[in-house]
């Protein structure tokens, strides 16, 4: 029963899709897809069979539900069945396209093949089990935001051995390692990959390989800001957080240690709800916050030290 999954299905309206999926994300999903028709829409989510047992499906039901009312909206309609792994690793494969995000990035599932003739930066993807296909606000709003920070790091610096100090940048909760691609390809020298999930650390090897990445500016490992502590060789210069809010307030003092006067960071994941509690949470370990871009009911906050 190890390579069993539960598969959930939830038939909501298209505007319920972000909340949706954040709900199965925080339920412990592994992997969300969608599939949107018309007004209404088909989230997936998918869970290890021993991570859930029925009382904990009805449950998500009455907090799906719950979601709903608060915005008036029709409650979804939630089902679950079990399938074997290798099911699930192509089941939703069939909704997910090419991708356009910011104004240089061409995420591109690496079973198609790659544009021809695109002068974006194509990074090839396959999350396996792991969170990241681009496809969520947060995960669009740290590319673009990566973008706005590395948009002074000229692409070729590295190879030429220009005068620009190198960028060392550490992503927390690397997923299926989206962020980290986007960072190298966007010019930085180094970075450092952690994930408590071995699914997803597995997963950004895999995709290091597939963007044929050098291993030496790319390292994921398995752990958090502790194990980062060990890799890093001196204070970072930026640092990507795309997990829940809770869990970034519980490591802000931790975060606060690898970095130095001028580290930037962006910190994702956070219902705009949330945004304020993770705010002061940063204020307090000596952070600002420059910006706070939106996306729907997401928000990603842009800071720097004091």
């Amino acid at each position: 029963m190890a390579n069993t999954w539960w598969e959930i299905q939830i038939s909501c309206e298209s505007a319920l899709e972000d909340s949706v999926s954040w709900r199965l994300e925080d339920f412990g999903c592994r992997g969300t897809a969608s599939e949107s028709k018309g007004d209404s829409c088909l989230v997936k989510g998918y869970l290890p069979i021993f991570q859930a047992q029925l009382l904990d499906l009805a449950a998500l039901g009455l907090w799906l539900q719950q979601d709903a009312l608060c915005i008036g909206l029709s409650s979804p309609t939630l089902t679950w069945q079990l399938i074997d792994e290798e099911d699930w690793a192509s089941s939703w494969k069939q909704y997910w396209h090419p991708q356009e995000i910011g104004d240089r990035f061409l995420i591109n599932p690496a079973w198609l093949p790659s544009p021809e003739n695109s002068d974006r930066l194509v990074i090839r993807l396959d999350p396996g089990v792991a969170f990241g296909t681009g496809n969520h606000a947060t995960t669009q709003l740290c590319l673009e935001s990566l973008e706005m920070r590395l948009s002074e790091v000229p692409k070729s610096f590295i190879s030429q051995g220009g005068n620009q100090e190198p960028v060392i940048i550490a992503d927390i909760g690397c997923g299926s390692g989206i962020l980290s691609i986007g960072a190298v390809l966007l010019g930085a020298q180094k970075v450092y990959a952690v994930d408590t999930d071995p699914l997803a650390v597995q997963s950004t090897f895999s995709n290091r390989a597939l963007n044929e990445v050098n291993p030496e500016r790319l390292v994921p490992a398995e752990g958090s800001v502790d194990i980062l502590k060990k890799l890093i060789e001196r204070p970072v210069d930026g640092i990507v957080c795309n997990i829940l809010a809770d869990v970034i307030i519980q490591l802000v003092p931790e975060i606060s240690e690898i970095s130095k006067p001028s580290t930037w960071a962006i910190f994702s994941g956070i219902l705009v709800e949330q945004s304020t509690s993770v705010a002061e949470a940063l204020e307090k370990h000596g952070w600002v916050v420059a910006t706070m871009w939106k996306r729907k009911e997401w928000c990603c906050l842009n800071v720097r030290r004091t």
